[in-house]
C-alpha cells in the first residue's frame, strides 16, 4: 500500500470532522474570543480553513518563506469560510493522492527570511502540520463553541450534544 493510500482515509475521516465543527461557528460571533490572548472564533475558524493548503504548498515545493509567501485567509462570511475549506480540502486531498511515496520522504523546510524554523521529511509535515495541527485547532474550536452555548457536533463518538 502507497503512504498516500494509507492516509487518505485518516485524511478523509479528520476533513470531514472538522467541516462539521466549521459549519456551526456563527457569522456574528467572528470577532468573539474567549480570552485576551485567544485567537478570535473567525479566525481560528479560518484558521482550520486554510489548514488543508499546506499539503499542497508542501508538495509542490521544498520550502516555504512564511515572511514571503504567507498570508493568513481570514473568512469575513460563514459561506466564505466554508466554501474555502471545501476549496483546499479537494486540493489538499488531491496532492496528497498524487504524491509517490518518494517525495513524502523529501526534506521540507518552513522558512522566515534567511532564518530555517523546520526542516523535516514531507511525510512529517502533512502528518504534524496538516493532520495533528488541524485536531489540535478544532479541539479548539469546539471550546469555543460550548462556551457560546452552539451544541459541539460529535468528533471521535458521541458529544454531550448529540447521541450517536
Amino acid at each position: 500500500m502507497s503512504i498516500s493510500a494509507a492516509l487518505l482515509p485518516e485524511f478523509d475521516h479528520e476533513m470531514a470532522t472538522t467541516r462539521k465543527c466549521l459549519e456551526r461557528v456563527p457569522e456574528d460571533k467572528f470577532g468573539w474570543k474567549p480570552h485576551d490572548r485567544s485567537m478570535e472564533f473567525g479566525k481560528l475558524a479560518s484558521h482550520l480553513a486554510e489548514m488543508p493548503t499546506w499539503a499542497v504548498n508542501t508538495f509542490a515545493k521544498d520550502t516555504l518563506d512564511i515572511a514571503t509567501e504567507y498570508k493568513p485567509f481570514h473568512a469575513t462570511s460563514s459561506a466564505e469560510l466554508l466554501a474555502a475549506f471545501d476549496r483546499n480540502v479537494a486540493a489538499a486531498r488531491a496532492a496528497i493522492a498524487a504524491a509517490p511515496d518518494e517525495a513524502y520522504m523529501q526534506n521540507w523546510s518552513l522558512v522566515n527570511g534567511a532564518t530555517v524554523l523546520h526542516t523535516m521529511p514531507k511525510i512529517v509535515v502533512v502528518r504534524s502540520f496538516v493532520l495533528n495541527h488541524n485536531m489540535h485547532h478544532r479541539g479548539q474550536l469546539s471550546v469555543y463553541l460550548r462556551l457560546n452555548d452552539i451544541p459541539v457536533p460529535s468528533i471521535y463518538g458521541p458529544s454531550a450534544d448529540e447521541a450517536q
